[in-house]
């Protein structure tokens, strides 16, 4: 049937994930690092993920396409719903995108301007599934490195999906759920962060066992950070 329904300019998608997470449907995904229309029966036309895209990339055109399966999505939904984990009743915990201005970030103060790109932060919180993980450069940092190096968020946040834990105050080990997230995903790169003391290792090996154990071959880098603010 000729309907209306979305139309995404790959060339202008900066692959944020905005739309996907405005997609109540659950039609669109990022692959390979931009948005795609996934299933056409599972987009409604009526265009939610539009006003969200930063960059105008999503635009409605009228061709032959499947018409909207009402049933099929809301079949998807409970099967997601199934398989995630329950918030709790923490709005903490609940995942986002956060955009900031690129202008506002390159004549702000280093010092003052927040790089951070997503939310939450915690391995412990963080879905292992969203977006914004793919095509993601992932950083892992023990939480003690964003206040060792002062210049951490320009040095280390900027242009990365940011998780943050403690081996040796966090209750479990992260290997599993980093397993999970790095097997799930489409992850570019990962860099690690961790402080020179012997129990911040901890970090840095369940990121190496969740590497080997999830058969990907990602490029590695770790980083020391010094307690008196130095990189190694």
């Amino acid at each position: 049937m000729i309907r209306k329904i979305i139309k995404i300019d790959e060339n202008m998608c900066n692959g944020c994930g905005i739309c996907a997470s405005a997609c109540h449907e659950g039609a669109i995904d990022i692959v390979d690092g931009k948005a795609k229309l996934m299933r056409e029966d599972y987009c409604d036309g009526l265009g939610d993920c539009l006003s969200e895209c930063p960059m105008d990339a999503i635009s409605f055109e009228e061709r032959e396409a499947e018409a909207y399966n009402e049933e099929a999505v809301m079949l998807a939904k409970q099967a997601k719903k199934a398989h995630e984990m329950p918030h709790m009743g923490c709005p903490g915990a609940r995942s986002k995108v956060i955009k900031h201005d690129e202008f506002s970030l390159d004549t702000a103060p280093t010092t003052a301007a927040s790089r951070l790109s997503q939310w939450p932060v915690q391995i412990k919180l963080v879905p292992i599934r969203a977006p914004y993980f793919n095509g993601a450069n992932l950083l892992i940092a023990a939480d003690c490195t964003a206040y060792a190096y002062g210049d951490f968020h320009n040095k280390f946040i900027r242009d990365h999906i940011t998780l943050i834990g403690c081996p040796k105050l966090d209750e479990g080990d992260y290997a599993a759920k980093l397993t999970e997230i790095i097997s799930s995903n489409d992850i570019k790169s990962i860099t690690v962060t961790r402080m020179e003391v012997p129990c911040c290792g901890g970090l840095e090996n369940a990121v190496k066992r969740a590497l080997q154990d999830s058969g990907k071959s990602i490029p590695l880098q770790v980083v020391i950070v010094t307690t008196d603010g130095h990189l190694v």
